[in-house]
């Protein structure tokens, strides 16, 4: 084993562990956000809403993420370099980056995924609890802010766990699109130094420990949960 090139590659290596790193909060954000707003739709009422969902979930649990990618990348983004108004604005200097299509689309993977799991979790939550938050007086956004929503993610933070490291893994195939990731950043190494075993072994050390991290955090939150729970 050979890391004399680590003091030379470690910056670029850090630079591209701390890019993933931003591509798993940013899509993990906004993905949590649609896929709360996805679960909702598809226990709705409303039949137009509910199928909207159902097709929306289909579509992206049925097609393969490195297509949505490139679905991206490469559609949506030819589409935006011949539209002479965006390319003349400061939106074309996000819109020429492929970092932005791969947040949008693991935000839309995980919101396709994750949806089904808050639907699952919504319709476990008792019918009588909510009943009696509006027997309380609690209007309809009250109780699903109060009384719904966190005692449906409550019981699924574990699944919402497993389902974070996985997009962290995921982030992997942004290194595809021309984004230094922590991948794409050793796959540079590879290709400068020749030197093939060495970076893989690092990246693979960096993904363990993010993991750990990421799993160390959902257990925090579990246990803030779970003492909330207990006071209430």
């Amino acid at each position: 084993m050979d890391f004399s090139w680590l003091p030379k590659y470690g910056p670029l290596l850090l630079e591209g562990a701390w890019r993933t790193v931003l591509l798993v909060v940013l899509s993990g954000i906004i993905g949590n956000g649609l896929a709360i707003i996805v679960g909702f739709g598809r226990i709705s009422r409303n039949f137009a809403v509910a199928k909207a969902a159902l097709a929306f979930t289909s579509v992206i649990r049925g097609t393969p993420l490195l297509v949505q990618i490139f679905l991206m990348y490469y559609g949506l983004g030819s589409v935006f370099g011949e539209w002479d108004w965006i390319r003349q604005t400061f939106l074309w200097d996000y819109l020429r980056e492929g970092f932005w299509y791969m947040v949008a689309a693991l935000a839309i993977s995980t919101a396709g995924y994750t949806g089904e799991v808050v639907r699952v979790a919504l319709l476990s939550v008792p019918r009588g609890e909510i009943e009696a938050g509006r027997a309380f007086g609690l209007t309809g956004l009250q109780v699903i802010r109060l009384i719904w929503l966190p005692r449906a993610l409550g019981a699924v933070l574990p699944t919402l766990a497993g389902e974070t490291v996985l997009l962290l893994k995921a982030t992997a195939l942004a290194s595809t699109i021309t984004v230094m990731d922590l991948l794409g950043a050793a796959n540079v190494v590879r290709s400068q130094t020749f030197r093939t075993y060495e970076p893989l072994l690092f990246v693979a050390a960096g993904y363990f420990l993010l993991t750990l991290l990421v799993e160390r955090g959902f257990r925090l939150v579990e246990r803030r949960f779970a003492k909330a729970y207990r006071r209430a």
